[in-house]
C-alpha cells in the first residue's frame, strides 16, 4: 500500500508491490523451472515520462535483512528526486540517507550511468542484460551498508528516448541477452 512520488508535481508514482519476495516460476514449453529472490513493482503517471524527466536510475538489492532500493531521477525543470529505502521482510519501508554515487562504465550505446554503494568501495558491472539506445539493465556487485550484494540496476535516458532517431528505431525489437 506504499506509493512514492518521483517528482515535485506528484505526476509520477512508484509502487513497490512486493520488494522482498521468493519467486517460483514453472514453464511447460520450454520445460523450465526457477526458484529464487525476486520483486514486483509498478510505475504510473499522469504524463509521459519524457515530458517531466531527463533520466533516471533505479536499483534493487536483496540483503540478509531485507531489500535496499535506490531511485534517482533527473527532472527537466528541477534537480530531481533521490529516494533511498530499506524494506524489511514484511515489506515495511524505512527511508535511508542515499549512499554515495559510483561511476559505472558507459553502456554500448554510450549511456552514462552511476550506481550507489558504500563510500570508497567499488561498484562493478557483472553483466549487462539489456543495452538499448535509451535504456540499460545490468547486474552489479556492490557493498551496501557493509554487505556485499548483487544489485539489479536500470538506467533510463529520456533525452535519448525522445530523440527522433530513437523514436524511428522503436518498432524494431532490441536484442536481449
Amino acid at each position: 500500500n506504499q506509493i512514492f512520488t518521483l517528482d515535485a508535481a506528484e505526476r509520477h508514482r512508484w509502487h513497490p508491490i512486493a520488494p522482498c519476495s521468493r519467486v517460483q516460476v514453472e514453464f511447460r514449453n520450454p520445460a523450465m523451472r526457477w526458484l529464487g529472490e525476486g520483486y514486483f513493482d509498478m510505475n504510473d503517471g499522469d504524463a509521459p515520462l519524457e515530458h517531466d524527466f531527463r533520466s533516471w536510475e533505479w536499483s534493487r538489492a536483496g540483503t540478509r535483512q531485507g531489500t535496499v532500493v535506490s531511485y534517482d531521477t533527473m527532472a527537466r525543470d528541477r534537480d530531481g528526486t533521490n529516494l533511498a529505502l530499506w524494506f524489511d521482510r514484511s515489506g515495511t519501508a524505512d527511508h535511508l540517507e542515499p549512499l554515495p554515487r559510483a561511476k559505472l562504465p558507459s553502456t554500448g550505446w554510450r549511456i552514462q550511468r552511476t550506481a550507489r554503494g558504500d563510500a570508497q568501495q567499488n561498484v562493478t558491472v557483472k553483466r549487462t542484460l539489456e543495452d538499448a539506445p535509451f535504456y540499460a539493465r545490468s547486474q552489479l556487485s556492490a557493498k551496501l551498508f557493509g554487505e556485499t550484494a548483487d544489485v539489479m540496476h536500470e538506467s533510463l535516458s529520456l533525452d535519448r528516448f525522445r530523440s527522433p532517431i530513437v523514436q524511428a528505431m522503436l518498432p524494431f525489437r532490441m536484442p536481449r541477452r
